[in-house]
């Protein structure tokens, strides 16, 4: 199935790095020649006005507020990348419930073959809009990391299959079939201190199933080296020139993944590259 219809969440503040990040992922949408529809929400809470004095420093703090004009701002940037892109989308923007803003764009996401999500590093409402996506969307979300959004390239022709042979981890593949028939290196990865028969045949096999589906593969494994395996894939990601890694998300529970950190946690947290994650 071929990547047509994109979907991009817009949440927060206008900042330098989320603009650019819209831009990147319109241009993404435009690369893979599908329509993008834009969903910008603000926060419907009620603010006590307040008297500022003009040279009351609290009162620059105030226009940084999330506000209608954020919004705005948003969306304009949104417009503008499109039609420079010469790409269909649609925008538009609401008032919501700060407690409903994740389980609505969940609900919106289900009506796209993928979302592009911009993620702001270790930000826990990010963290929890992603979280919903990917438990209440049932699509999957490419992640835009706004830290690293100057570096990121438009075209994914370098990409890493982050595999532990779980099954979250073949849904992950299975939805990034598209991504993987126009990349020009596909590289499947296990982090393991030991490279036993069963992981090889593993690896192996995944490879000869992408063959079947045009995509050459190349299959190998790399230590932890007493490091978490999210950081691992990072690292590895980042010495090797990956555009994107293709990754299944929670391979444990989500309690789990709370407390003990996790592979999933490390990586939304703060993503090396654009990361096409689904559960």
């Amino acid at each position: 199935m071929a990547i047509k219809d994109v979907f991009l969440p817009l949440v927060g503040q206008p900042r330098r790095p989320l603009l650019a990040a819209i831009e990147k992922c319109v241009a993404v949408a435009a690369d893979l020649g599908a329509r993008i529809t834009a969903l910008a929400l603000e926060e419907d809470v009620f603010v006590r006005p307040k008297v500022l004095l003009p040279d009351d420093p609290a009162a620059a703090e105030a226009t940084g507020l999330l506000g209608a004009g954020d919004m705005q701002l948003l969306l304009n940037a949104f417009t503008d990348a499109s039609s420079r892109a010469d790409i269909r989308a649609h925008g538009r923007s609401a008032k919501v419930p700060e407690d409903q803003i994740a389980s609505i764009l969940a609900e919106h996401a289900r009506f796209s073959d993928l979302t592009l999500l911009p993620v702001k590093p270790h930000d826990s409402r990010t963290e929890h809009i992603i979280e919903t996506l990917l438990f209440e969307s049932g699509r999957p979300l490419l992640l835009c990391p706004e830290q690293h959004v100057d570096e990121l390239r438009p075209e994914f022709e370098n990409v890493m299959i982050a595999w532990d042979h779980s099954a979250r981890a073949a849904r992950a593949v299975g939805d990034a079939l598209p991504v993987l028939r126009a990349a020009a290196s596909v590289r499947v990865v296990t982090v393991a201190d030991e490279k036993t028969d069963a992981i090889v045949q593993s690896g192996t096999a995944l490879v000869d199933h992408l063959r079947e589906h045009g995509v050459h593969a190349s299959f190998e494994t790399t230590k932890c080296g007493g490091s978490s395996i999210g950081k691992v894939l990072g690292g590895w990601a980042n010495s090797h020139a990956i555009d994107a890694i293709v990754m299944g998300a929670y391979h444990h529970s989500r309690l789990n993944e709370i407390v003990w950190g996790g592979v999933t946690k490390t990586v939304i947290g703060q993503p090396p590259c654009w990361v096409m994650i689904s559960h």
